[in-house]
């Protein structure tokens, strides 16, 4: 399919794409996807959140632009909104059902296919940097809870009170819940609105080596219970990487995106039936996920450095700048 027939089907579907004719550099973020329209953000919150998105992808893009490589520029777009309460990760993280925080992130190299992962984590100031560490340092690709924060202690990562993630705004938004649950059945989640289920950050590159590179990190689920973990640590779920396919890092309702295992599935049509990013994209977002009930979103780059952003509902925060090209900035699905 040619540049001009992608472009047209990114514009029919109301996704972003930018299709380039020759590999280049390329970062691409996410913040959430979700309940986002135009009447549930003043002016002023818009403006927020357009900011420290363009402040994220322009420091990824700024270390892949230095010829620094895909890996350093995920775990530095994610940080900065690991550290910004507007996101659900890191500071802004979501509650669990009992007022506590328990965070969640994965990484991988599409170079090598190593990836790393945490899940549970209650004390770690930043858990992607933790993910990359696992991948890194350890045997090991998934650490968990308590254990994951021993290792991090052992490998000198900053540690903190695990009221250093809480936000007003978030301990809110569990009450609201708790209230609207009830008694937390199967029925009441199923029923419980959007807003409450989602909320991810991520970040996906190639540098100037053809490497590319993907991370997720997340605070989870509102009112989660029992130790539950979502799509962001589990590798194929949340967050894949594979330099003959493409990078992606998903947001949305976790379950389905466990079930129908989004990332890879996206990379493996990429990678096997040798279609477009576009294509794979929008057919496991759109025609997949979304008729099985699921919801939400991914931010997709190709191993040509090509960027496209689909989710099915009614926003994603999210940006993307590739090569010499500014930073493009979006919210809403129009």
């Amino acid at each position: 399919m040619g540049a001009a027939l992608l472009l047209a089907a990114c514009a029919e579907q109301k996704t972003t794409v930018d299709i380039t004719d020759e590999a280049e550099f390329a970062i691409a973020i996410h913040g959430g996807a979700g309940t986002i329209t135009r009447a549930s953000l003043t002016a002023e919150q818009e403006a927020e959140y357009k900011e420290k998105l363009a402040e994220a992808v322009n420091a990824g893009h700024a270390i892949l632009a230095a010829g620094g490589t895909s890996m350093d520029a995920v775990v530095e777009a994610v940080q900065i909104m690991e550290a910004s309460p507007l996101f659900n990760s890191g500071i802004g993280a979501v509650y669990t059902f009992d007022g506590e925080h328990e965070l969640d992130a994965s990484i991988m190299d599409g170079a090598t296919l190593e990836a790393g992962a945490v899940a549970g984590v209650r004390t770690v100031k930043s858990p992607i940097e933790l993910a990359r560490t696992v991948m890194e340092e350890s045997v090991h690709v998934m650490l968990s809870g308590r254990g994951a924060e021993v290792f991090a202690a052992e490998q000198g990562l900053a540690l903190v009170e695990n009221s250093y993630f809480n936000t007003e705004r978030r301990y809110q938004q569990l009450l609201d819940a708790k209230e609207k649950l009830g008694v937390a059945d199967k029925q009441a989640w199923i029923e419980l609105d959007d807003r409450y289920k989602y909320g991810t950050v991520g970040a996906v590159a190639r540098d100037q080596h053809g490497n590319l590179a993907a991370a997720t990190s997340t605070g989870g689920m509102t009112a989660k219970r029992y130790g539950r973990i979502g799509d962001s640590p589990i590798i194929g779920a949340g967050t894949w990487a594979d330099n003959d396919s493409c990078a992606v890092s998903a947001t949305g309702h976790g379950e389905y995106f466990i079930r129908y295992h989004v990332a890879a599935d996206i990379c493996s049509r990429m990678k096997y039936q040798q279609v477009d990013v576009v294509t794979a994209g929008d057919t496991v977002i759109h025609d997949v996920l979304l008729p099985a009930g699921g919801t939400g979103g991914v931010i997709i780059v190709d191993h040509q450095g090509n960027i496209h952003m689909p989710f099915n509902t009614e926003g994603m925060y999210r940006a993307s700048r590739s090569g010499d090209g500014e930073a493009e900035v979006a919210i809403y699905k129009d």
